[in-house]
């Protein structure tokens, strides 16, 4: 069964524009969720809205808007008045501008939609502004309406198809002195520092999501699983408790674990070195690029 799109439109560069379709590119349906219910029952828990002071249950009819302008002190928004301030979807991207990648800030990301051609009449002019993209190297800004949120929504080429991602406006991102101006300025020993150099350097590697593992839901379907079929679980392994460490200490232990590990690899550390420097220059050549 092909994917539902989540919204449809049209792709506008210029004159040219074409019919697209937008989906999500990231799903958490995956993920194990949990109901509330009666422990004596087993049923689910529903919930009521009640009246914070009163305590009695409020109709749907009666339940309106608000907005809090005072501590306890809220003003009525009506939805006449919410419609004519909404955000008219034009159900077009217009594309604006074009941005540097590398440019755009990574706190403003945020939601992925793969986009891809939404009927045959459009597709070349689709392929034709894909590929105008894809040469100039660049991101293309234009904005998007979903429901009555309007969003900058920033545009690349991605195989055959492209990727729309919705960026944050700036009043959503906090300021970031608010929580590292209060850090003092530390001075770095440089033996410190050559050791944790050190460390990084044998761990560089390439990018493979593929290789993430979320420990915490395999744990989760297999106490399901265990539970489904009666069987006991045990006692909560208790958390180590912490302790002091000289950090010198650390870093020198950190590094001869490194070449324990070193040692026992095939290769001999000459071609191993090589390797890392092999290793760091192709990532830093990626990040270049």
């Amino acid at each position: 069964m092909a994917p539902r799109a989540y919204w449809k439109g049209y792709l506008k560069l210029s004159l040219v524009s074409c019919p697209i379709q937008l989906f999500p590119a990231i799903s958490e349906r995956e993920k194990i969720r949990f109901h509330q219910i009666n422990r004596k029952t087993g049923n689910r828990i529903r919930y009521c809205k009640l009246d914070a002071v009163t305590g009695k249950l409020v109709s749907e009819e009666d339940i309106i808007k608000g907005y809090e302008v005072d501590k306890g002190h809220c003003i009525e928004i009506n939805d006449d008045e919410l419609k004519a301030v909404e955000i008219g979807s034009t159900h077009t991207i217009e594309i604006d501008q074009f941005v540097p990648r590398n440019e755009i800030d990574e706190l403003y990301w945020n939601t992925p939609y793969y986009i891809a051609p939404e009927s045959e009449v459009g597709r070349q002019a689709f392929a034709v502004i894909r590929e105008a993209i894809k040469k100039e190297g660049m991101v293309a800004l234009g904005n998007i309406v979903f429901t009555t949120r309007e969003h900058v929504i920033a545009i690349g080429p991605r195989g055959k198809g492209m990727l729309g991602v919705t960026l944050r406006y700036p009043y959503e991102i906090r300021k970031e002195a608010d929580y590292f101006d209060d850090i003092p300025d530390e001075r770095v020993p440089k033996d410190m520092l050559d050791l944790a150099t050190h460390i990084v350097e044998t761990k560089v590697t390439h990018f493979a999501p593929e290789k993430f593992e979320d420990h915490y839901e395999k744990a989760l379907k297999e106490l399901i699983k265990k539970r489904h079929h009666g069987e006991k679980l045990g006692k909560p392994k208790e958390p180590a408790p912490a302790s002091v460490i000289n950090l010198m200490d650390a870093l020198r232990k950190s590094v001869t674990a490194d070449r324990r590990v070193s040692r026992r690899s095939a290769a001999p550390p000459a071609t191993r070195r090589q390797r890392t420097s092999a290793n760091r220059s192709s990532v830093r050549a990626r990040k270049t690029s």
